[in-house]
């Protein structure tokens, strides 16, 4: 998979590593960049296209469905990620309906492209699906969530020929961790680890000096073996 002649959709593409991959893909030589976006968008390139892209307004997936002609990769980036103490219900759903319902709307709507074209749905979670940071454990759940449902569609698309990546992100100089105090990658180097793990087929992708640290031990370890080993009862099928 090589992101030069492809045409690309990045939702949450106005901010943070959303508007790294948008640029990365450019300068890749991306032959069409959707930036899916809830606030209008300007962009100098020709080739960038905004999308009008609430992910938990089905009438807006509906619609961006309609104007994407075609589809190589999609970049489920869009989320969201508060504090808080799960003393509040609406919180965690509020995390669940983006971080994780969000995406599935997405990829399901997509998919159908994406069969045709042989594409790649590349899900940014985080680090935290692994083990959740304790000041935003919404947030954690709902990237949890979102890991294993890249686990289950990375089985169930295989047959059909579309590749899915999950990314683990770990912490990022971005608008959504401005309060933490920790060492932070900058987007832009995150964008372009993402897509050379694109590039290179990793399933699993590590893309910053923290969750780098995992990656040897994580793709070694006895729980990617099984699912591996979970997801051959697809072939099987």
């Amino acid at each position: 998979m090589r992101i030069a002649d492809k045409t690309v959709l990045v939702t949450g593409g106005n901010r943070g590593i959303g508007k790294a991959l948008v640029e990365e893909a450019l300068r890749r030589g991306a032959k069409r960049v959707y930036a899916g976006t809830r606030q209008p968008l300007s962009h100098s390139d020709r080739r960038v296209t905004p999308l009008t892209l609430d992910v938990t307004n089905a009438g807006h997936i509906q619609m961006a469905v309609e104007r994407v002609e075609s589809l190589d990769i999609l970049i489920n980036n869009a989320g969201v990620h508060a504090f808080d103490d799960l003393s509040d219900r609406s919180v965690l759903e509020w995390h669940l309906a983006v971080n994780f319902f969000g995406m599935y709307g997405v990829t399901r709507a997509f998919l159908p492209a994406l069969i045709l074209s042989g594409g790649a749905v590349v899900n940014n979670v985080s680090a935290e699906a692994l083990a959740p940071l304790p000041l935003t454990p919404a947030y954690a759940l709902s990237k949890a969530a979102a890991f294993n449902l890249t686990q289950s569609l990375r089985a169930l698309l295989a047959p059909q020929g579309v590749k899915v990546h999950a990314v683990l992100t770990g912490p990022t100089d971005t608008d959504m961790t401005r309060g933490l105090d920790l060492p932070k990658a900058s987007p832009e180097s995150v964008a372009r680890a993402i897509l050379d793990g694109v590039e290179k087929e990793e399933e699993d992708i590590f893309p910053d000096p923290l969750s780098a640290s995992m990656a040897a031990s994580w793709r070694d370890s006895a729980v990617k073996a099984m699912e591996r080993q979970l997801a051959s009862f697809v072939q099987a099928a």
